[in-house]
């Protein structure tokens, strides 16, 4: 009877083990979905990188000028779920990504898996990077191998168990990743303008990753039916901001407000971006004005949120927190 009882908790456990390993294999990028190496344009791809950030985690927090294109690594992330250090992605062949291949880089931007076939850890905006098209992505690769090259590599994430088993994060990407798709729906007459701005918010610009609270209890993935309604901070000092259309977010402001405030930092009443909107705004105000135009566009569009539980509104608040 105990022999038996044995091999069928026996049994069940390498069943569970077949299966998890199963269900966690990292998923790649089918080849019809990644444009042809050496097809990127780099001028059009610096548009993306601004678009995307990549200067806020990827190079010191401190940096000015030229050396905000040093990609070796930024200021750790201090999470309650651990300290994450973005990577080197300078063209470095040692320690950066220079023996990447565009296929290597667009698997670990949109799908989260790095060359070595391990899953990356969504503190990475793949969730968000997974709108971009296949061309603007081989434009972003063609621009970052132009930058500087960077020696040395990041330190190691620093998290406690379980979450530093990686292969874990592949039952989080079966529930969360997405396919690409719009998060919203924006209204039947939404403007060709506003659906750019989709585009740009949604995909490289990744705001709904700070601005949109998480389901189960801030570990799992943006909760649509609250998007842009504000969160937490990630780092935890402060909350982050609604940027919907609503009295609880900048439904006070115009499109030519935010437009403004994305370019130059003052919001209509005069205050001055703060935290870590600053590198945010400084890094869309290197966009074209018809970008920052549709963003705001999409911004009056989305539907308007009274607000997240712990999350941020008001006017004043959209200045000082990203």
């Amino acid at each position: 009877m105990l022999n038996s009882i044995l091999a069928a908790v026996f049994g069940v456990a390498v069943i569970g083990a077949g299966t998890f390993e199963l269900l966690t294999i990292p998923q790649r990028l089918p080849a019809s979905q990644i444009a042809a190496e050496g097809s990127g344009d780099a001028k059009r791809g610096e548009r993306i990188f601004w678009a995307g950030g990549c200067v806020s985690c990827h190079a010191p927090s401190k940096a000015k000028g030229e050396d905000r294109l040093k990609l070796g690594g930024g200021d750790p992330l201090v999470t309650r779920f651990g300290t994450f250090h973005a990577p080197n992605i300078s063209p470095d062949k040692a320690d950066g990504i220079g023996n990447w291949t565009l296929a290597d880089f667009a698997n670990a931007l949109q799908r989260g898996v790095d060359p070595k076939g391990r899953h990356l850890y969504p503190a990475f905006p793949y969730t968000s990077y997974v709108h971009l098209t296949k061309g603007d992505v081989a434009d972003l690769w063609a621009y970052l191998k132009t930058l500087p090259k960077v020696s040395g590599k990041a330190p190691a994430d620093d998290l406690p168990f379980p979450l530093n088993i990686r292969r874990g994060i592949g039952l989080w990407k079966l529930a969360f990743l997405g396919d690409g798709s719009p998060v919203i729906k924006l209204p039947p007459d939404a403007s060709q303008q506003a659906h750019t701005g989709q585009y740009l918010v949604e995909g490289p610009g990744h705001c709904g990753q700070c601005h949109t609270p998480r389901s189960f209890g801030g570990v799992g993935g943006m909760e649509p039916s609250q998007w842009l309604a504000g969160a937490p901070n990630p780092e935890g000092k402060g909350k982050v901001p609604n940027i919907t259309p609503s009295k609880a977010g900048i439904g006070s402001w115009s499109a030519s407000d935010i437009a403004y405030f994305l370019q130059s930092g003052f919001t209509p009443s005069f205050d001055s971006v703060g935290g870590s909107m600053v590198e945010v705004q400084e890094n869309i105000a290197k966009l074209p004005d018809a970008d920052r135009q549709a963003i705001a566009a999409y911004l009056k569009a989305v539907p308007p949120q009274p607000g997240a539980p712990g999350g941020g509104g008001g006017t004043a608040a959209a200045a000082t927190v990203n």
